[in-house]
């Protein structure tokens, strides 16, 4: 329980409980009926923290009765907390189609969360996606718990001095001024957790954040109890140092699901965003060894049909590794005592080569072996995907290595505008982004182009206003800055936003300065630029990136025309993707695994100039938008950067910018809202965490939790066959191989027949098939082979199929896979072997 905002229930008035009540409810961050509120009490603190915890926490007490007393006050407060509990008890979209739901609980493990600046416990975009969708699984009804960790400092906040230098900042999150509050158990004890690492006790602390009808845990090892060494695990995010590294996914995976269990919470499904928290996958299945009685093999392979992997990595170096050496400090008691297993054995889990002693400890890799579904972010994604993890599935064809994609979306009600929200409320009512979104698209298409035009009018006019006030409260010079005196609300407005890092090449904009400084000063068709960004501290390169922007700003005649506005967080991404027209994204391809900045401006009628990459791969078409790059790989080519940096001034100069400014006798650019028109009716929905979280729901929830509780099922019986079936494969496949290969043709009929050599043992736990690999002209395609009579004088057969195919009867080639109905092939089984 919060603490109360008067020293004691004697002296609250009414209503103080309401104030606590939306204070702590992460609702506030897209639900805008209580800003009114905050606004009242403590104007200056709301506007520069948009935090209403902070607000109720500072303002005086005097203020908050006098606020309390007043009647106007008091019945705006009434209205929108009882609107707000009704509303939490309206049927949802996951009530209405799972009567009887499959599963009670999905536990959504991250390493971080970006729900809202108030709650700084994000850096970008793995942050935003698990954010949006645990506020898209709240607006559905979708039952999920969040597992995060509560940072001390989180990440680094940017200040920049005059000459362009980046400094990292880290100020205290102070957990009495977040929408946090501690977790107890039913005796008003805090819950607190140990893990036992080398060295002292690791005490672990729980929080909970309240995401309107879900919950959001959160593991802090801030804790007084704790050595000086330990306190300090969760005091930044994605902290520097392999050894703390390691520490921060021990506290997510292991410390998280001991909370969930502690709670009494029972997730049939458990989600993994990103391999940060594969500890979870270990700790779940020593949970279940000691529940069911059952060895470690058993345990995992009834645990791992409920989880899945999410990757988010387009790179292989991405993923954290850790030395053999710091994993044997800090796992081998775990998993000796506690697993039941050898060191060995665990290190195989995380390693390419089991048999590599110098092979570091990878956090994919155990996801991977820990999980009944992988998936990656975006069609894109999944292709660069199967590529990057084929090694652990040597000799399957890339296009069968188990990697499917869910595309990421954007919560759409944290990031439209005030005018967007009224125009989609008066074309497809107010609770639109809470059903499937059937037919959104065409009626948001069907509004008039004067409407359309409007409201994107009011979104420049907001951000014009949102940038004024931000160079004037960072103290800019008054000499190089009026606060009416840069950029102008009819103007063409381009935005770029993006973490600093070289793949993303945040100075392809950049790469003729005068070019662009002419479509900046064009007197006639003038355009006007934001660009934010931070670099990592440790990346020098990126802070190079930075300062070149800082100079190009701070040129004289650019100063009306460009601003680089520092310190890149929510509260400034909210501004940027309301107002600017264009969203210029340059990423080299294929390292944007998915992108979702773009996908923000669709609901604000902004459009897309993009690279070919991530999402806009899937979404991009001539009517929503532009393109840059041909949709191939050019690697860091400096010719390709340079052809691609005069492709995007091209596009300003020849279409973008003249698409804008050619109006009508009314004012209205009529060919530029007919792409605002095409981009916000196809595209918004298509690419909305609504759309994400179902597809979750449908493609990778319910399947996870009905083969979970079906290995559960019986005493774990399913369980223990899938285990013994593995071992006996296991065992076996060194004995099978092939013998005679033949092809007659009849007809248009062509029979193979093929001897495979196995063990009798094993003949039902394999699938004897034909297989032709994808061509230009041709699919994959996969016929079964029927096992017919033993070989003579051998353990074996004899296997036949019937093929009519327009393809050659070379592109055939017979192979063995493991086969068993139950399992993940080959995700549970690599093993095949061709005939060659």
């Amino acid at each position: 329980m919060a603490d109360s905002v008067f020293d004691s229930a004697a002296q609250n008035p009414e209503g103080a409980g309401y104030l606590e009540e939306l204070a702590l409810d992460l609702r506030n961050t897209w639900e805008h009926g209580t800003d009114e509120i905050w606004r009242r009490l403590e104007p200056e603190l709301w506007a520069s923290t948009h935090n209403p915890r902070v607000v109720l926490q500072t303002v005086s007490r005097t203020r908050l009765r006098e606020a309390l007393a007043d009647a106007g006050f008091l019945e705006m407060l009434t209205r929108v907390v009882l609107e707000r509990r009704r509303a939490a008890q309206v049927t949802t979209w996951f009530q209405h189609n799972y009567a009887n739901p499959p599963f009670n609980c999905v536990a959504y493990f991250s390493m971080e969360f970006g729900l809202s600046e108030a709650l700084p416990i994000y850096s970008g975009g793995l942050g935003n996606v698990a954010g949006d969708q645990l506020k898209a699984a709240h607006d559905l009804g979708v039952p999920l718990i969040g597992v995060g960790l509560l940072y001390q400092r989180g990440y680094f906040r940017q200040y920049i001095d005059a000459d362009g230098n980046q400094t990292a900042l880290f100020p205290y999150n102070d957990p009495g001024q977040l929408p946090i509050t501690p977790v107890r158990n039913g005796e008003g004890e805090w819950v607190r957790l140990k893990v036992r690492v080398a060295g002292p006790t690791l005490w672990i602390r729980a929080w909970e954040a309240r995401v309107g009808r879900l919950k959001l845990y959160l593991l802090d090892t801030n804790d007084p109890a704790n050595a000086p060494v330990y306190r300090g695990v969760t005091s930044e995010l994605y902290g520097a140092g392999e050894e703390l590294r390691l520490h921060q996914s021990m506290v997510l995976g292991l410390g998280g699901w001991r909370l969930l269990h502690k709670l009494g919470l029972n997730p049939e499904v458990c989600h993994l965003n990103e391999g940060h928290a594969a500890f979870a996958v270990l700790e779940r299945a020593r949970q279940f060894m000691f529940d069911h009685r059952q060895p470690f093999d058993v345990a995992l392979t009834a645990t791992r049909a409920g989880n899945l992997f999410t990757t988010h990595t387009p790179v292989p170096a991405g993923f954290d590794r850790f030395d053999v050496a710091l994993m044997e400090r800090y796992m081998k008691r775990y998993s000796e005592d506690r697993l039941q297993i050898d060191f060995d054995s665990l290190l195989a889990l995380g390693r390419q080569n089991p048999n590599d002693a110098s092979e570091p400890f990878n956090m994919a890799y155990l996801a991977i072996r820990g999980s009944g579904a992988i998936n990656a972010v975006s069609a894109l994604h999944g292709r660069v995907s199967r590529h990057i993890f084929a090694p652990l599935f040597s000799n399957w064809p890339i296009p069968e290595i188990p990697i499917g994609h869910v595309t990421n979306g954007v919560h759409t009600p944290t990031w439209d505008s005030v005018a967007a929200d009224e125009l989609w409320t008066k074309a497809c009512g107010a609770h639109r982004w809470r059903e499937t979104m059937e037919g959104v698209g065409e009626r948001i298409g069907a509004l008039p182009s004067e409407e359309l035009w409007a409201m994107r009018g009011r979104n420049r006019q907001e951000l014009v206003t949102y940038v004024r006030e931000r160079i004037h409260r960072s103290g800019a010079d008054d000499t190089q800055h009026t606060e009416h005196d840069i950029f102008d609300p009819n103007i063409l407005t381009l935005g770029f936003a993006r973490r600093f890092a070289t793949y993303k090449r945040p100075n392809l904009l950049l790469h003729d300065p005068e070019r662009l400084a002419r479509i900046l000063l064009d007197r006639r068709h003038p355009v006007q630029l934001v660009v934010a960004g931070k670099a990592h501290p440790a990346d020098e390169q990126g802070k190079t990136l930075v300062k070149a922007w800082i100079k190009f700003v701070a040129r004289p005649e650019l100063r009306k025309r460009v601003v680089f506005l520092t310190d890149y967080d929510m509260l400034l991404a909210e501004y940027l993707v309301r107002g600017v027209d264009i969203w210029i994204n340059t990423p080299r391809r294929p390292w944007e695994a998915c992108g979702t900045s773009g996908m923000k401006i669709l609901v604000n009628g902004g459009l897309n100039l993009s690279e070919l990459d991530g999402w806009w791969a899937e979404a991009y078409s001539p009517e929503v938008g532009w393109a840059l790059g041909d949709g191939l790989e050019h690697d860091a080519d400096p010719a390709w950067d340079a052809f691609e940096a005069d492709q995007l001034y091209t596009l300003l100069e020849k279409e973008i910018v003249s698409t804008f400014y050619d109006r009508d006798a009314m004012g209205i650019p009529q060919a530029w809202v007919e792409k605002v028109r095409a981009s916000m009716s196809r595209l918004t929905p298509q690419f909305s965490a609504n759309r994400t979280i179902r597809d979750y729901v449908t493609k990778y929830y319910v399947p996870a939790a009905v083969n979970y509780k079906k290995r559960v099922a019986n005493h774990c019986a399913l369980a223990i066959e899938l285990t013994s079936w593995r071992q006996l494969v296991e065992r076996c496949w060194p004995d099978v191989y092939f013998g005679n290969f033949d092809v007659h043709e009849d007809g248009d009929t062509r029979l193979f027949q093929v001897q495979v050599y196995l063990d009798p043992l094993i003949r039902d736990a394999v699938e004897v098939e034909l297989f032709a690999a994808e061509s230009d002209d041709h699919p994959i395609e996969r016929f079964p082979m029927t096992r017919c009579e033993p070989l003579v004088g051998a353990t074996g057969w004899t296997f036949r199929a019937s093929v009519r195919s327009g393809r050659p009867t070379t592109h055939f080639t017979p192979r063995v896979i493991p086969r068993h109905p139950d399992a993940a092939i080959p995700l549970e089984s690599n093993a095949i072997k061709w005939q060659r």
